[in-house]
């Protein structure tokens, strides 16, 4: 059984406004939620250093303040990264990948399966142990639109069917 979604998820709208006709999706995947450590890391010791400023050295209402607001700011940062995450999807079709990314200025990158004349995928021993990796794809062109897609979940799984997309069996009647 493979990959069409992320679990329990529905598929965003952009995601069907970005097809053509004629293709169907085959896998929409969110990013990994690793890719939200840094940000969380940051916050929460954002959080301790204010505590911590607050609890055992005197500080003037002002500084205090200060200190605070830019724990806030810092919350508002991950507040943000969070709905990025909500809002990037790498999507494959029939016919192309896909890479929708951005809150305010939405971009997609696209690559036909027809281009892709190498694809792999690596883990480092971070993705290994929770469970994401990277695609490199290459393709004829110099520019690519699509070469590192980082944070990718699953990518065994995604390897296969993308491999299996790209090189079908010319017997099989798949369009």
């Amino acid at each position: 059984m493979g990959i069409r979604v992320v679990p329990n998820e529905t598929v965003p709208a952009a995601v069907y406004r970005v097809l053509l006709p004629h293709e169907r999706r085959v896998i929409t995947v969110r990013f990994h939620p690793a890719i939200l450590i840094g940000p969380v890391a940051w916050t929460l010791g954002g959080l301790a250093v204010a505590g911590l400023l607050s609890t055992l050295v005197r500080l003037d209402g002002t500084v205090l303040l200060i200190v605070w607001l830019a724990w806030l700011v810092l919350v508002i940062r991950l507040l943000f990264h969070i709905y990025q995450w909500l809002e990037d999807y790498f999507v494959v079709t029939s016919a192309r990948l896909l890479l929708a990314t951005g809150v305010f200025r939405k971009t997609v990158n696209m690559m036909p399966l027809t281009k892709v004349t190498d694809m792999r995928f690596e883990r480092s021993p971070a993705g290994r142990l929770l469970g994401y990796g990277t695609f490199i794809v290459e393709s004829a062109g110099q520019d690519q639109a699509l070469h590192n897609i980082n944070h990718l979940p699953y990518p065994e799984q995604l390897y296969i069917e993308v491999c299996g997309l790209i090189f079908k069996d010319p017997g099989s009647g798949d369009d």
